[in-house]
């Protein structure tokens, strides 16, 4: 019988917090060298990063793809984690131009005062672009078409996600001065405090990882002093990493260890979400340091049915205002009669207009709705408010 099974049901855990996290089970995990007869078709292994030849790799896939997709999937699972692919864009001029139209977003943000905000940087310390994906596409068509036409791209969120992946792009600007983000995880469970992920249960710390996929492609060239994105190869398999960067002591060792490449101007980096990370401290006096960060979502993340949140939580309001000032519903009554309504995750979101501001995630509906229902807002003022937040989260 399955150990598993055999356990009493005391015993059984349900979550993840700091006291599962152990640095020294933490360093035998990351503390060993990958191997190229583990990735025979990359080109070299540089600090534990498996670097890869674009072209050499694409020509390799020929007429049987899955080796190739095989050995991606597994760098990206139980290899290091993160790997370069060198010359990905051949041709320049298409990173040139999508270069152009980037300062020219950023330009018009300082001149209107919008944009802003960032997950893991003081806000101010660089200039984002959210969604770039959408805006490139309809500032420059062409140059969207020919840009994310890159095999390579294609190639490795299909290795981790499978067909039907959605593509999402945010444009990190770091200039001279801009200090390096905290070591983090990324979105889903890398997006919450350890208090809000200790309410998941260990098998989504498990399965977040393999929703997304994080790349970035380089737009110059990216000396050490201009701070490329700081690595621990194989942090991604310490199942419980997203709390553990809660941790002094995780934290300085990232400090200590993490590696870091240096990119030239069309090289391509996709590492797991999962892995620890952070953007490096431009320390040099004339590069801006640009990256297009490529945040791909397995198609899996998505509900069968489309439901019009906004109108249920509008015709519930005033029902639920009445069952809870009259008592007969309780305070856990009226938060799950609001979990099953209200839309209860920050994302997707515009965030050039709803902004990770004081946090890494917006309010969600299902939050404003708790706050109006404290605060005895009248019907027609939530009604509001529920069109002011569905206005923040258009495009």
């Amino acid at each position: 019988m399955d150990a598993a099974r055999t356990l009493e049901p005391q015993t059984r855990r349900y979550g993840l917090t700091l006291d599962d996290c152990r640095l020294d089970d933490f360093r035998r995990l990351v503390e060993r060298q990958s191997s190229l007869a583990d990735h025979p078709h990359a080109k070299s292994i540089e600090k534990n990063v498996v670097i890869y030849d674009s072209a050499a790799l694409v020509k390799a896939t020929g007429s049987n793809e899955e080796p190739v997709l095989a050995e991606l999937c597994n760098l990206l699972t139980d290899g290091p984690g993160v790997a370069v692919f060198k010359r990905a864009f051949t041709d320049l001029s298409v990173i040139d131009r999508a270069s152009e139209v980037f300062a020219e977003i950023i330009d018009e943000q300082h001149r209107t005062k919008t944009g802003g905000g960032d997950h893991f940087a003081k806000p101010g310390a660089n200039d984002r672009i959210w969604n770039s994906l959408e805006k490139h596409c309809l500032a420059d068509p062409e140059n969207f078409a020919l840009y994310y036409a890159n095999p390579i791209i294609e190639l490795v969120s299909r290795a981790w996600l499978g067909p039907a992946f959605q593509m999402t792009a945010q444009v990190n600007r770091v200039n001279p001065g801009g200090a390096s983000q905290t070591p983090h995880r990324d979105y889903h469970l890398g997006f919450m405090t350890a208090a809000q992920i200790g309410r998941y249960p260990i098998h989504a710390h498990r399965l977040s990882p393999v929703l997304t996929l994080q790349g970035a492609v380089a737009h110059c060239d990216m000396p050490l002093e201009s701070g490329p994105t700081l690595f621990l190869p194989f942090s991604q398999a310490y199942e419980p990493g997203y709390v553990a960067l809660e941790k002094q002591e995780f934290k300085d060792y990232f400090a200590a260890n993490h590696v870091q490449l240096p990119l030239e101007k069309g090289d391509v980096v996709f590492f797991n979400p999962a892995l620890f990370h952070a953007a490096g401290s431009n320390v040099s006096k004339d590069i801006l340091r640009v990256a297009n960060l490529l945040q791909v979502s397995s198609a899996f993340g998505r509900a069968m049915e489309t439901v019009n949140r906004t109108r249920m939580c509008a015709e519930l309001y005033p029902a639920l205002a009445n069952l809870k000032g009259e008592g007969r519903l309780d305070a856990a009554g009226v938060a799950s009669a609001i979990a099953s309504c209200a839309e209860g995750y920050s994302f997707p979101t515009n965030l050039d207009r709803d902004p990770p501001l004081g946090g890494m995630a917006p309010k969600p509906q299902s939050a404003l709705m708790a706050e109006a229902l404290a605060e005895r807002w009248t019907t027609e003022t939530f009604i509001a408010a529920l069109a002011t937040y569905d206005e923040k989260r258009q495009s």
